[in-house]
């Protein structure tokens, strides 16, 4: 049963691409679409990790990826670099679940 919800999701998936070829041009140089996509997907990047940093299974925990994940928010709002904000929350991170 798995195997078949898997192929048909599969399907979807390749469908929902498909389609998103077969779009008109036009169509998508609307400034509202543009927009709108670009949204999305800031959406959906924020909901992932969102759900990344607050969840374990299926319950809120609140554990040391938060504070690393605020560690990488403040270093990104003073524009360091990418490698260095990558640093700062693991050590952070790991700082925190060394303590306990």
């Amino acid at each position: 049963m798995t195997w078949l919800a898997l192929l048909a999701a599969s399907g979807v998936v390749f469908a929902l691409k498909l389609v998103g070829h077969l779009v008109p041009e036009h169509w998508l140089a609307d400034p509202r679409v543009a927009r709108t996509a670009s949204l999305v997907t800031v959406a959906l990047l924020a909901a992932l990790v969102a759900v990344q940093t607050l969840t374990s299974g299926y319950h809120v925990v609140l554990d040391a990826r938060l504070p690393a994940l605020v560690v990488a928010a403040v270093a990104l709002a003073l524009r360091a670099p990418f490698i260095v904000v990558v640093i700062a929350a693991a050590a952070t991170a790991a700082g925190l679940r060394a303590l306990g």
